[in-house]
């Protein structure tokens, strides 16, 4: 068979995925000038410079070999120990894998578990990624709504209503992005019962875990009866100011962590070497600078908050991640046509509610990984933008 007898060379999995939502707005405001981006998910800190120096001082020692398709074991070792925060035991030697950013976990989690058409519950809004790499594995995808009326938290309920005999894999991200929202002990123990009375297995991205304010991460994992259907993925981007670091890991049941390691294997063979030694330095010795870049985090949440509902645009209290989800329903606009609109009057750069799902619609995602100053100004614009539509 010819190339040309075929109705696509791409494929159809690959052909039909959409472009992602955030980067269309990214694009957009790069051809603009004098823009202030409240859109971007990453620190606006400079990685720590002790961080920065153990990087250094692996290249002048040389290290820039492959290491272990797992990991360096010393990392795997920090990376167990520093979980006991959260109250989660792990082997490192069996149930630990450091990848290429929490992405690549996520990847090769689903990957690793999906059988051609099993159901992949997925809570939105969410982080836009699940997804397309639900999709790339073969999985069907099944929409679980989150309201604002619980805080965005998923309830039982819901999640109870949207199960079917084929749904295998459920898909946590909390905190969340893209409503701050956070899971205590007591929510993810009604999600847990779901999730063992149906045998659904969990991948919990745990990304933002140390970005909570005024209350502890809890992990599903950490649960009777889930550590042994659970991937918890997480990594060093958000608490660690790491984003282009690219080192992530997952940790979990031991025969899930090396289908995944199987994968990891032939497509990336291993996490940067240079990156995992820093990793190591900020797991060890990286805590007084990430409480000081969660002091500040806070104290721009609460900005960020008051300034929208001083303007009449309800935003709730996000408890954890870095982003404000302010509600603009009373403006008459789609979360599209608002955003367009502002960067187009007010070189203000936020993201569209509704890329982040359905129930999305309605909101806005405004990052406060971001100056103070910054964020003053962007909110003075924002503010004279919603005064002239009323």
């Amino acid at each position: 068979m010819t190339i040309g007898a075929r109705s696509s060379r791409l494929s159809p999995v690959v052909d039909a995925l959409p472009p992602s939502g955030i980067r269309r707005f990214f694009d957009l405001a790069s051809q603009m000038e004098n823009v202030i981006s409240l859109g971007v998910g990453e620190p606006d800190f400079v990685t720590p410079w002790h961080i920065r120096e153990a990087s250094l001082y692996a290249l002048e020692r040389g290290v820039t070999t492959y290491t272990s398709n797992r990991g360096l074991p010393e990392l795997c070792e920090a990376i167990t120990a520093y979980l006991e925060n959260f109250e989660l035991h792990y082997d490192p030697a069996q149930e630990v894998l450091v990848t290429v950013g929490g992405s690549e976990a996520i990847d090769l989690a689903l990957r690793a578990l999906i059988h051609p058409g099993d159901e992949v519950l997925i809570p939105g809004p969410t982080y836009v990624s699940y997804r397309p790499c639900a999709l790339l594995a073969g999985a069907t995808v099944v929409d679980v709504p989150t309201y604002p009326e619980d805080n965005f938290r998923l309830t039982a309920a819901t999640l109870e209503g949207c199960v079917t005999s084929a749904s295998k894999v459920l898909v946590l991200c909390y905190p969340n992005n893209p409503t701050g929202a956070i899971m205590t002990s007591d929510d993810l123990a009604a999600i847990a019962e779901v999730a063992i009375a149906h045998d659904l297995f969990v991948i919990s991205d745990e990304i933002y875990a140390e970005l909570t304010y005024g209350s502890q991460h809890a992990s599903i994992a950490a649960l009777p009866g889930m550590k042994e259907r659970t991937i918890v993925v997480s990594g060093l981007s958000k608490a660690f100011a790491m984003t282009g670091w690219r080192i992530g890991y997952a940790v979990g049941p031991e025969d899930v962590i090396g289908a995944m390691l199987k994968v990891h294997q032939y497509t990336s063979l291993c996490a940067p070497s240079m990156g995992q030694m820093a990793a190591l330095e900020a797991l060890t010795h990286g805590k007084e600078e990430k409480d000081r870049m969660v002091a500040s985090y806070d104290q721009r949440r609460r900005l960020i908050v008051d300034g929208f509902n001083q303007m009449g645009l309800t935003c709730h209290s996000p408890q954890g991640a870095f982003y404000a989800f302010p509600d603009i329903r009373n403006t008459g606009m789609s979360s599209q046509e608002f955003c367009e609109a502002l960067l187009r009057e007010t070189q203000v750069a936020v993201v569209p509610g509704d890329v982040f799902g359905a129930t999305g619609e309605g909101f806005i995602r405004c990052s406060y990984a971001t100056s103070i100053q910054q964020i003053e100004i962007a909110l003075l614009r924002i503010a004279r933008f919603v005064d002239r539509l009323w």
